[in-house]
C-alpha cells in the first residue's frame, strides 16, 4: 500500500478526532463522507437517495462515454412476501459453465485477477458427491465427460450464516427477501466471513478489480453489482439487480439444459416450491446447520 493510500482501518483511528473537528465547524450530518456513513440498512430515505446520486456519478465515470446514459443505480429495498429460493437440477447438469460467465458479464466481477462467484465442480460417479477429490479446474473438449457428474457451487443464502456471525463490524446481513448483502463501503477486509464460510462462495479482491469499461453491466445495485474497491469481499447476491424487478438470475437465464430454478419459496405456486415438494431435495453440509436457501435435487 502506497503511503498516501487511506483505508477504514486507518481512519477509524482519527475518527474520534474528525468527528469532534466537524462538529465543531457545525457539520451536524456526518453521513456525507464515507468514513463517517452509517451501513446501508441504517441510513435514512434521505441519506440513501443522496449516496446513491453520489455513487451513480462517480460510477458513471467508469464507462464508455456513449455508455454513461445508461447507467443506473439502485438501492431498491426488498419485495413484501417475498423470500427467494434456489434449487439446482445436478442430474441435467452437463459442467458447460455458461453459467459462471453469465455471472461474471452480469455482476462485473474482475477479469484480472479473475473472481468467480459460481464454482462448477466436477466430480467421479463412483464416488459421488466427494469435495475432497472434487475437480473444479477440469478442461476437457466436451462435456459432460463419461462417469462423471457436475456440482455448481455459489453463496448457499444460508438462514444460519456463519459469515454474518463472524463479521466484526456488521458489514453483511440479511435481507428481508432472504438474500445475504455486503455492503462494500462498510467491509474492512479483514476475511472472517471467508474463512468462516463453509461453502468457499466469499471472494476477496486483492488487487483493483479489473472490468475492461465496455464490458461493465450499467444495471446497477448498490448492495449487488456495482464496482466493487481492492481490499473488499464480494459474493453472490441472487442478481439483486434483477431479481427485485422480477428477473430470473442471470445463470438461470444462460442454462442451457434447464438444470437451475429459482423463484418465490413462500409462493405455493413457484417452480422452485414445487421442486422442494415433489423432488428428492437436499442441501450440502446440512450437518452444519447453516439451513441455505439453496437446493440440489435429482428430477430425472
Amino acid at each position: 500500500m502506497s503511503q498516501t493510500a487511506t483505508t477504514r482501518r486507518d481512519f477509524l483511528c482519527v475518527v474520534a478526532g474528525c468527528a469532534a473537528a466537524a462538529t465543531a465547524a457545525g457539520c451536524s450530518d456526518l453521513t456525507h463522507t464515507r468514513w463517517f456513513r452509517s451501513r446501508f440498512i441504517e441510513l435514512s430515505p434521505d441519506q440513501k437517495e443522496r449516496i446513491l446520486a453520489e455513487l451513480l456519478e462517480e460510477n458513471r465515470k467508469k464507462f464508455p462515454p456513449d455508455k454513461q446514459d445508461q447507467v443506473v443505480l439502485s438501492g431498491k429495498d426488498a419485495l413484501p412476501g417475498v423470500e427467494f429460493g434456489y434449487a439446482l437440477d445436478i442430474s441435467r447438469c452437463v459442467g458447460c459453465r455458461r453459467c459462471v460467465y453469465a455471472c461474471v458479464d452480469e455482476n462485473n466481477q474482475s477479469r484480472d485477477p479473475q473472481i468467480h462467484w459460481i464454482r462448477v465442480l466436477e466430480m467421479d460417479k463412483e464416488r459421488g458427491i466427494d469435495f475432497a477429490h472434487a475437480n473444479p479446474y477440469y478442461d476437457t473438449d466436451q462435456v459432460p465427460r463419461e462417469d462423471h457428474f457436475y456440482l455448481p457451487v455459489a453463496c448457499q443464502q444460508c438462514r444460519n450464516a456463519p459469515c454474518v456471525k463472524s463479521c466484526p463490524v456488521g458489514a453483511t446481513w440479511h435481507e428481508e427477501d432472504g438474500i445475504v448483502v455486503v455492503d462494500y463501503d462498510w467491509c474492512i477486509g479483514c476475511r472472517c466471513c471467508m474463512a468462516a464460510c463453509p461453502y468457499g462462495a466469499r471472494h476477496f479482491n486483492w488487487a483493483e478489480p479489473n472490468v475492461p469499461a465496455e464490458d461493465l453491466n450499467p444495471n446497477l445495485h448498490y448492495l449487488g453489482n456495482r464496482p466493487r474497491p481492492k481490499g473488499v469481499v464480494e459474493k453472490c447476491t441472487f442478481c439483486i439487480q434483477r431479481t427485485r424487478n422480477g428477473r430470473y438470475p442471470a445463470c438461470v437465464e444462460i442454462c442451457p439444459v434447464g438444470a437451475r430454478k429459482f423463484g418465490n419459496l413462500l409462493d405455493p405456486n413457484s417452480e422452485v416450491r414445487y421442486v422442494i415438494e415433489h423432488k428428492r431435495v437436499y442441501v450440502l453440509k446440512a450437518e452444519l446447520n447453516t439451513r441455505p436457501r439453496f437446493y440440489y435435487f435429482y428430477g430425472v
